[in-house]
């Protein structure tokens, strides 16, 4: 099983459910997160007064699937989050030892 983890843009959120559903993701997390990478941050004006903007708002998802599913998945992420300009985000995969249903008790490929 892989953990992919994506950090994209807030508005682009629905694109990916929506990219994702149809490949059987029947489940995933939504964290709001805030962070930059190479943009660095904005300037922004308030009120004329102009300030540095360090975090900006993105999204985090996680969703756990079989190995087999994962470079489809990440695939589907991509070019759904993709917007061509700074900051479209990035997409981590790692492994996962166990997974356990505490409802059920299922465990590893059953309880996702």
């Amino acid at each position: 099983m892989k953990l992919i983890m994506a950090i994209i843009k807030p508005f682009k959120l629905d694109d990916v459910r929506e990219a994702l559903t149809p490949l059987g993701v029947q489940g995933l997390t939504v964290t709001e997160v805030k962070g930059f990478g190479r943009q660095k941050g904005q300037t922004e004006i308030y009120r004329g007064a102009e300030y540095q903007v360090s975090f900006l708002p993105k999204v985090k998802i996680e969703v756990v699937v079989p190995a087999s599913m994962a470079e489809q998945v990440m695939e589907a992420i991509a070019k759904a989050a993709q917007t061509g300009k700074i900051g479209d985000g990035k997409i981590f995969v790692l492994d996962v030892e166990r997974a356990l249903r505490i409802r059920t008790g299922e465990a590893d490929a059953a309880a996702i």
